[in-house]
């Protein structure tokens, strides 16, 4: 049985390869503009691309819009760190 509890409901939308809106976003971990960290309902998100860019964020309904080249969405097992703490942590090994 896994230790964490998902609440609520996700939806994702993907247009043309370039556009992507997803609801059920608690919070962006760190994004910049090849990759996008996101706590969600449904768990923890990796968003890979180009040119990625952050159109809408309504933090009150968890609806994030997100523009460039959309290369891969992941749902990703355990916590999520910001690129800063992986690299200290490598550092540090």
């Amino acid at each position: 049985m896994s230790d964490s509890i998902i609440y609520g409901s996700q939806e994702i939308k993907l247009v043309d390869r370039s556009t992507i809106s997803l609801s059920g976003i608690n919070k962006i971990v760190s994004f910049d503009d090849e990759e996008f960290l996101m706590e969600s309902t449904m768990g923890n998100i990796r968003l890979l691309g180009e040119n990625l860019e952050l159109l809408k964020l309504d933090t009150n309904d968890g609806n994030v819009k997100i523009k460039g080249k959309i290369n891969s969405l992941t749902y990703l097992d355990g916590k999520l760190k910001n690129k800063e703490d992986s690299m200290l942590t490598k550092l540090f090994k």
